[in-house]
């Protein structure tokens, strides 16, 4: 008996410590698994040390043994969806596999997927700075259309030239220090045995950590599990990495219905049906929406006084004379979320709306709207036409003409092909001044939009102006001191055209840049944008003054304005009218990092789809730094409910095509 399990011992170990002697099959898997975990872990790193502004606080407010375990858990997941194929080369039981082809076509089965790998987490190290959140899928459709994304990414390249030579050092060092098995040529009984053993538990470990555990009770691991290892939704990149972002949202579908109430329950806390009592006899004014590239009230001297001086002395003398709020959010990070928020009051919640299939919805917006009431309309671009997805979006939503990059240059007299600024678009002056002469030609009462482009990465101006304009330490805040004074020369030559004192000017900005003081880079401070109503005539509601109590958004504006030109006809909008909500009533709801806000009165609540996970007293804790959540706010559980109604009726209306009136009533199942 004994003799037996001696035996049985020394036929074990000489079958397993052979392997390591050979070092062969299971020492050359286990050293290049841990290669590509030391990828994830440098890059990490790297993204740390590029965005230390935007992460100075993150290692102090967290748990860095908690973060290390979030960085873990998806970093496992990733390196298992990179190294599949070649653990599966490597493993799979079939000795022919030993020869020279199948050695190489195994090597590059590593190596191409972790270079990717490398590639796609050194270019978030950049992107981050402007969308707030690692990448996901949904990239290759907003910009799928671009005609100079090569140039941005040249610019990128040599701006980032540094960047570069570590990824190519990185790439070179996983080509080099890439293990591969010796060939095996041992007897057929224990190649097969051994390495059919191997391939079953690595299928267990990868299916393991892809999902994150085992278990029934384990759901699969999402993008929004890492909120459960930081304190704030801005830390989540960290715990993150882009491949995992990217394969965990290929086809996947952004809208899944929620059920949080039944439908009486919904309708009774929130409907996104509006209508007004609004006086459908009275003077329909002109609209001009405005919508400014990437200005966030940081940069606006009205809102946040400098010690160096004001980089929009324009605004604000505009802002004096105007009504605007103290506390207005954006409810997107992308300019193709603005845009839906701002003329169709449809916020951004998990993937850009224009992204995804629901964008082949019935959609309507302030022109179709007002264009049941005999407004013309325009949107204006000065972007190459098409660019962006605007132009099918503007025609989608009812503007009856579109101006672009195309109709400027043929009209030379602005200046033509010479004022494009080599990069996204023309000039923010040119174009401005154009767009105000269209509309000197435009039947009346009109609705416009035009959207800027100037105030955006690679952060330059026109070269007559360099030397007026500085900007100062931060290279984009001469674009703030650009975009400024052209807005200052619309408006110069706009109040000398007579629609002008007709008309209400409307001023926002698509979404906010990157942010220097401390209390705009949280969750929260991320989304501040201006939302300023203009009427020269000064008349109700518009008097001028920053309203101190209202909280504004974006989807707040389409209602708004509809309201005030006295539009009585039924519609579909997520946000509220600024004119009869009472500022106890006003709301706003945004997402970021796979969390929704919420933000009522003074708090924040953060929600991540099932639970609250933070609430904040932003007025009294700017910086979110004392989450007082389950503290007994007496806002908390109405927030979280009206914030699921929200959700809810979002959710539901994007799957089943219910975004205007008409297909409301054609598609609620309740009427089919």
């Amino acid at each position: 008996m004994d003799f037996k399990r001696v035996q049985a011992k020394e036929t074990l170990k000489k079958i397993f410590l052979g392997q390591f002697k050979e070092k062969n099959i299971l020492v050359s898997l286990l050293f290049n698994i841990g290669l590509s975990y030391a990828l994830l872990f440098i890059c990490r790193i790297i993204f740390v040390l590029m965005n230390s502004d935007l992460y100075a606080q993150a290692f102090e407010n967290n748990s860095v043994w908690e973060m290390s375990k979030g960085a873990l858990l998806f970093d496992t997941a990733a390196v298992c969806y990179l190294n599949s194929i070649y653990i599966a080369l490597v493993l799979f039981p079939l000795h022919y596999k030993e020869g020279r082809i199948m050695q190489r076509i195994t090597k590059w089965a590593f190596v191409l997927p972790n270079t990717l790998g490398v590639i796609a987490n050194l270019c978030d190290c950049v992107y981050i700075q402007y969308s707030g959140r690692r990448t996901t899928w949904s990239i290759f459709n907003e910009f799928g259309n671009e005609e100079n994304l090569g140039d941005v990414i040249g610019y990128e390249i040599l701006n980032h030239w540094w960047l570069v030579f570590i990824g190519i050092a990185i790439i070179w060092a996983v080509c080099r220090l890439y293990t591969p098995a010796n060939k095996q040529y041992p007897d057929k009984k224990r190649y097969y045995l051994w390495h059919t053993s191997l391939l079953a538990l690595s299928a267990f470990l990868l299916v393991t950590g892809i999902r994150g555990g085992i278990g029934k009770s384990v759901r699969p691991t999402t993008l929004s599990n890492a909120n459960e290892y930081v304190n704030s939704p801005d830390d989540a990149a960290i715990i993150l990495n882009t491949p995992f972002t990217l394969i965990r949202t290929i086809g996947k579908k952004p809208f899944v219905i929620k059920e949080y109430f039944n439908e009486q329950e919904l309708q009774a806390i929130y409907t996104p049906v509006r209508q007004y009592n609004a006086d459908s006899t009275a003077q329909k004014k002109n609209v001009v929406i405005i919508i400014v590239e990437s200005f966030g009230k940081e940069y606006i001297g009205a809102y946040n006084p400098r010690k160096e001086g004001s980089l929009t002395p324009f605004l604000d003398s505009l802002i004096e004379v105007s009504k605007s709020y103290r506390y207005s959010y954006g409810n997107g990070k992308k300019s193709i979320d603005g845009m839906p928020s701002i003329l169709s009051s449809i916020p951004m919640f998990v993937e850009p709306f224009f992204t995804t299939p629901e964008a082949l919805n019935e959609v309507s917006g302030v022109a179709e709207e007002l264009g049941k009431i005999g407004y013309s309309s325009a949107f204006f671009h000065g972007a190459p036409n098409g660019s962006m997805g605007f132009q099918a979006f503007a025609k989608t939503t009812g503007f009856n003409s579109y101006y672009g990059k195309d109709e400027f240059c043929q009209t030379p007299e602005f200046g033509g092909e010479k004022e494009f600024d080599g990069t996204w678009a023309i000039w923010d002056e040119p174009f401005l001044l154009y767009f105000a002469e269209c509309m000197n030609g435009m039947k009346k009462p009109f609705v416009t939009s035009v959207f800027t482009a100037s105030s955006h990465h690679p952060f330059n101006i026109p070269d007559k102006y360099a030397d007026r304009f500085k900007g100062g330490s931060d290279e984009f805040l001469k674009c703030v001191q650009y975009t400024d004074y052209a807005l200052q020369r619309f408006f110069e030559y706009a109040s000398t055209q007579e629609w002008y004192a007709n008309t209400l000017f409307v001023i926002t900005a698509d979404h906010t840049n990157h942010s220097i003081e401390e209390r705009y880079k949280t969750s929260a401070g991320w989304f501040e944008v201006p939302v300023i109503f203009f009427s020269p005539t000064q008349d109700e509601p518009f008097t001028s003054g920053i309203d101190e109590e209202t909280i504004a958004q974006q989807i707040d504006i389409m209602p708004t304005v509809l309201e005030y030109v006295g539009y009585d006809k039924p519609f579909i909008a997520f946000g509220k009218s600024l004119i009869s909500t009472t500022p106890e009533k006003s709301y706003a709801v945004n997402f970021t990092n796979e969390v929704f806000q919420y933000y009522k009165g003074e708090y924040t609540l953060l929600f991540d789809g099932d639970k609250s996970t933070s609430l904040y007293n932003i007025r009294k804790d700017p910086l979110m730094k004392s989450n007082i959540l389950g503290t007994g706010s007496v806002l908390q559980d109405e927030m979280e409910h009206e914030l699921k109604a929200i959700i809810q009726q979002y959710m539901t209306r994007m799957v089943q095509d219910r975004l205007t009136i008409e297909s409301d009533a054609k598609n609620a199942p309740e009427k089919k």
